[in-house]
């Protein structure tokens, strides 16, 4: 019997012993265990292990040492010790809209996780048009209570020096420097993907544009210097399993302390991406319409809820002295709104034209239609990286998209 006393990258067959050995309480005596992968992310193997004889399932989450999308790019386990580390932490930040860790194994890099079950992942299901009213009251409330809460402006100040060491990220905050902030602008190491019938068009609209450029390396400076608040650092909605009436936040392997707005940006983005995949695959005009006015909506009523409930926790939170005018606090919150607009831009360029894009796009069939949506992304990105001292509101967002549509009719 294996003691797992030596880093493995297992297989499907080798995780039901791997429970039995490691958490041999959590399913108890006669079970009868069995195990699938069920991962489809470009870092980790994902596991969904199942009593047979009982409801009982947990999830088993292994790094790897290197990405299953390149197997040149090689990255450092610890990134699970960061990710148990933060679920922990956010566990109690933001009460229940994260998975129950169960278990880390620092030799193995494995976390044990509560399986999210009754939820599923919500990429998957806003490419099915599916709808959920709650959501951006359910992720506003996430948003204001990780990062504010991990900000020099809540935390004391040596506590939170503390977690900055504690969640240094070199080797995945490297992927973002390269995928995010720098590729899209240049295909420097030529992995950028997109419709040929768009080249000219990337050319002249990313790669000779010196005022965006300008632009991005100010963005990307701000990420590497600005140390604000403990960030998910890769929040999109392939990081939520959602239902009707509940969300979990989960994967944040990328976290480290970083602008605040990064993970407010990442998901604005990413719910534009579900749009443009219902105006591209819906027949159903009534529940296209529907659906894609769901998504504006909800675009719009996740910044406005991220403000309000804002102002309310920093009032009720803020003990420094120099900190709790209301001057101060609408100063703090334009520079998070600001942020907020130019990673919208950077994750909207980066999933249109980078080496790691999204299937809500990508999976567009007709190549008329995946062009014109790469169009309309990488004009509305830019667009919200040029004017993001503009994006104040959420109708801000909205009047943006709802102009570039129009443009590319």
């Amino acid at each position: 019997m294996k003691n797992y006393d030596k880093y493995f990258l297992m297989e499907t067959k080798d995780v039901s012993g791997y429970i039995s050995y490691k958490l041999p309480d959590f399913f108890g005596t006669g079970a009868a265990l069995s195990c699938n992968e069920i991962g489809d992310g470009n870092l980790n193997y994902v596991f969904r292990v199942s009593d047979e004889n009982s409801d009982k399932t947990l999830i088993v989450k292994q790094a790897a040492e290197e990405l299953r999308i390149s197997k040149e790019m090689k990255v450092s386990t610890d990134r699970g010790r960061i990710e148990a580390d933060i679920l922990k932490l956010q566990a109690k930040l933001a009460p229940g809209l994260v998975p129950e860790v169960y278990f880390y194994d620092e030799v193995m890099c494995v976390i044990c996780m509560e399986d999210m079950t009754g939820h599923e992942m919500m990429r998957t299901a806003l490419t099915e048009h599916k709808i959920f009213p709650k959501f951006a009251g359910q992720i506003s409330e996430f948003l204001v209570n990780t990062l504010l809460k991990t900000s020099d402006i809540v935390m004391p100040h040596k506590e939170k020096e503390l977690l900055v060491k504690k969640f240094v990220n070199p080797d995945l905050c490297e992927i973002t420097h390269d995928l995010v902030y720098t590729e899209p602008y240049n295909d420097c190491r030529k992995r950028n993907i997109f419709m040929p019938a768009n080249a000219e068009f990337i050319k002249q609209e990313l790669y000779y544009d010196t005022e965006l450029h300008l632009e991005v390396a100010k963005l990307k400076s701000s990420f590497l210097t600005n140390a604000q608040s403990l960030i998910h650092g890769d929040l999109h909605t392939g990081s939520v399993f959602i239902n009707k009436d509940h969300i979990f936040v989960f994967d944040p392997e990328f976290a480290f302390y970083g602008p605040a707005g990064y993970d407010i940006g990442n998901i604005i983005a990413n719910l534009f991406f579900a749009w443009l995949h219902s105006e591209a695959t819906q027949t159903d005009e009534k529940n296209s319409n529907e659906f894609r006015q769901f998504i504006l909506d909800t675009i719009k009523d996740t910044i406005d809820r991220f403000k309000e409930k804002f102002r309310i926790a920093y009032r009720q939170n803020v003990n420094d002295i120099m900190f709790k005018s209301d001057e101060y606090m609408e100063l703090f919150l334009s520079q998070i709104l600001s942020d907020t607009a130019g990673v919208a831009g950077l994750e909207t360029i980066r999933r249109t034209v980078g080496m790691a894009g999204v299937k809500d796009i990508r999976g567009i069939s007709d190549d008329m239609k995946r062009a014109r949506a790469e169009r309309i992304l990488i004009t509305l990105g830019k667009d919200y990286i040029l004017r993001r001292n503009e994006f104040k509101s959420g109708n801000d967002y909205t009047d943006a998209i709802l102009s570039v549509v129009s443009h590319f009719k």
